[in-house]
């Protein structure tokens, strides 16, 4: 007696919260993420006499896009509420800030280094508390040193204004490279953590 096709037992639903915290704790996603910082402080360093217009713009949809992989990467382990809480504040603020400077692309020099800045230095200590507070972490050293790294951006940006467009373009793209780049390794630090997870097998 065959069984009818209907009566084929369903696969389960997976809860969301379950599928960002696989996709978010990927290296593939924490490289799309780097990738996603890097490549516009190159585009930023490549073409140093754009208009502030184009700056803006470039700027904003970097934030929104790292708004969205921050908000995944906030569910890509078991934490804690706290250190979760966080990660979901950096995606809100990132998304908030992209928002603004996309808003007004004609904004003034001032403002949008006000924008940026405040930005990462906010998000450079909540990434720092993020690394101590949460000792499931991998790599805590360096996502620790990414944090410091975001905040003294944000001070340089915040406590040495520049006068023109063209040193405010050199300036954001050279700390959207180094954040890039900080990333990267981060990214490829999480591959080789997760190759010698599926080697060792858990203990």
């Amino acid at each position: 007696m065959t069984v009818p096709s209907d009566a084929t037992p369903k696969q389960p639903q997976r809860d969301p919260e379950d599928v960002l915290q696989q996709l978010g704790g990927s290296w593939h996603w924490a490289l799309g993420f780097a990738l996603a910082t890097l490549i516009p402080g190159v585009l930023i360093l490549v073409w140093p006499d754009e208009t502030l217009h184009i700056l803006a713009v470039i700027i904003g949809l970097q934030l929104l896009v790292a708004g969205a992989f921050r908000f995944v990467s906030a569910f890509s382990h078991s934490s804690d509420g706290g250190s979760r809480l966080a990660g979901v504040l950096i995606a809100l603020l990132s998304l908030l800030a992209g928002v603004l400077v996309l808003r007004h692309p004609m904004q003034t020099i001032g403002a949008l280094s006000l924008i940026v800045g405040v930005f990462w230095l906010l998000t450079g200590v909540l990434t720092g508390y993020t690394a101590i507070a949460d000792h499931s972490l991998v790599h805590r050293g360096l996502l620790f040193g990414l944090g410091a790294l975001g905040a003294v951006a944000g001070i340089v940006v915040l406590c040495f204004p520049v006068e023109s467009a063209v040193a405010l373009t050199r300036l954001l793209g050279l700390w959207f490279v180094l954040l890039g780049v900080f990333e990267l390794v981060l990214a490829f630090a999480l591959r080789s953590s997760t190759r010698r997870t599926l080697t060792t097998g858990p203990r």
